[in-house]
């Protein structure tokens, strides 16, 4: 795969993972819910401009960066808050909308972290540093989707690490 259709390839897992979230905005029925939806479909919207920057930078000059590449993710403290919050709104009620869409949200991010990951494994070392710095910004939705899944449903797992253990 060349450089840029990687980019456009990007833009497309960028736009479906975006579209996943927007989709999840509108049909959350609380508050908690639709702030962190909302949250993560600016941030693939974010994404999407960006590589679309990107992209025309390809076309003008045939070099690409991963300068100014941000992530309006929140602190793994916040993310705790906001967790707590989701699970004391949809604890352990499989069938909430919340819960389907942070279900389907981790299949598309999922998807999109692995494509990034061959990016990095198959591309010429110039285009590297764009593409693993997406990966890390996807594996962290990953691991925020993961994360929020866990409390959603009480598993006693945060980031797949286990709270307690009743073992002794």
């Amino acid at each position: 795969m060349t450089v840029e259709e990687a980019i456009r390839t990007s833009i497309v897992y960028e736009t479906k993972v975006r579209d996943v979230y927007a989709e999840a905005v509108y049909a959350a029925p609380n508050d908690e819910g639709r702030r962190l939806f909302q949250l993560m479909a600016d941030e693939e919207q974010h994404h999407l401009d960006y590589l679309e920057a990107k992209l025309r930078q390809w076309g003008e000059d045939g070099v690409v960066t991963a300068d100014g590449l941000t992530t309006a993710v929140p602190s793994g403290e916040a993310i705790e808050r906001g967790a707590d919050k989701l699970r004391d709104t949809v604890g352990g009620k499989p069938g909430t909308v919340e819960l389907q869409f942070l279900r389907k949200a981790h299949g598309v991010e999922r998807e999109t972290s692995e494509f990034y990951r061959r990016m990095v494994d198959e591309l010429p070392d110039e285009a590297k540093g764009l593409f693993r710095r997406f990966m890390e910004i996807e594996e962290g939705h990953l691991a925020l989707v993961q994360a929020q899944i866990d409390q959603a449903l009480g598993t006693g797992y945060w980031f797949d690490v286990r709270e307690f253990n009743l073992e002794g």
